[in-house]
């Protein structure tokens, strides 16, 4: 019997991640929406991309929750955008009712899934998560590092000429304008970046990097869905095949780094049951400052969330 794999939201998030997911053939995948008819839709025009791309999973939508009993893993995808007009504190109320509802309804009926958490505001989002399932905090966490360092070795990439599978990329901190990209435990065929760009260049593409969601926002009009799908198949897999994938993924941090009590992007070993350890890297004092300021950020979203 094949796992399964609970996608809440069918956007495009969402549908991006149930198509990686299905090519990968390992796991049976629902995908579940409030609006209805969108991800039975979504989920049949998948399934019969199957005999073509060669895999044979089972993909099926719904709108109640019942058909997500016994999954493995649920990603969470659903939220809102933030519109015109609307404030942080908007967008947090909204997308923390939402996260909590999900988890809520998905949780009970799979006790023992890892949630991997994709709503912004990220760090923040898997703080609802956590205090609403019950779960221990080593099977809840977000889907930050990943992204963020995909968008480092492409930019890395570009910048050299090389192939981005020779690049290797290190990203710390919350999944936002703070994140802090280490160009000094980045790589490129295990040659640290810092030997073969200049400061300037290095600086510019962290800047690109720390601005790589809204980069695409202001050319799209929406968020991106491609590289942050392939992030969150990447954890997936990871899970399912107990692969212990050394991945950036937001995990809650109990003493580590000198935080505690937080949800904060940083190295850990990934597979079967969540995060196995945190690895916590030698930082320089400037370095392991912009973390600290990072994680400010983000527990000044967590605090905001108790007077809402």
């Amino acid at each position: 019997m094949r796992p399964k794999v609970t996608i809440v939201g069918a956007g495009m998030v969402g549908s991006t991640t149930a198509q990686y997911l299905a090519q990968r053939n390992i796991a049976d995948i629902v995908l579940i929406d409030i609006v209805e008819n969108l991800p039975q839709g979504k989920a049949l025009d998948l399934l019969e991309a199957g005999p073509v791309l060669g895999y044979d999973c089972l993909v099926s939508g719904a709108n109640d929750y019942a058909a997500t009993a016994n999954s493995d893993v649920i990603v969470i995808t659903s939220g809102s955008p933030r519109k015109p007009g609307m404030s942080r504190d908007d967008l947090l109320r909204v997308n923390m009712n939402i996260v909590r509802s999900v988890v809520e309804q998905a949780a009970p009926l799979s006790p023992n899934a890892v949630i991997i958490v994709v709503t912004n505001p990220l760090d923040a989002m898997c703080h609802v998560a956590l205090e609403t399932s019950g779960f221990p905090a080593a099977r809840v966490v977000g889907q930050a590092g990943v992204l963020d360092a995909a968008r480092f070795r492409a930019f890395v990439a570009q910048e050299l000429g090389v192939s981005p599978r020779d690049v290797t990329a290190c990203v710390l901190g919350g999944h936002g304008d703070t994140m802090v990209p280490l160009p000094r435990y980045s790589t490129v065929a295990g040659i640290p970046v810092t030997a073969l760009l200049p400061q300037d260049r290095i600086e510019a593409i962290v800047e690109r990097t720390r601005d790589g969601g809204g980069e695409i926002v202001r050319l799209l009009g929406t968020s991106a869905y491609y590289a942050p799908g392939a992030a969150v198949a990447e954890m997936v897999e990871a899970v399912l095949l107990d692969e212990n994938r050394v991945l950036a993924c937001s995990t809650y941090l109990t003493g580590q780094y000198g935080i505690t009590d937080l949800y904060v992007g940083v190295p850990v070993v990934l597979g079967a049951g969540g995060v196995k350890r945190v690895i916590e890297l030698e930082l320089t004092e400037e370095e392991r400052a912009a973390l600290h300021r990072s994680a400010d950020a983000v527990r000044t979203l967590v605090e905001a969330m108790r007077n809402l």
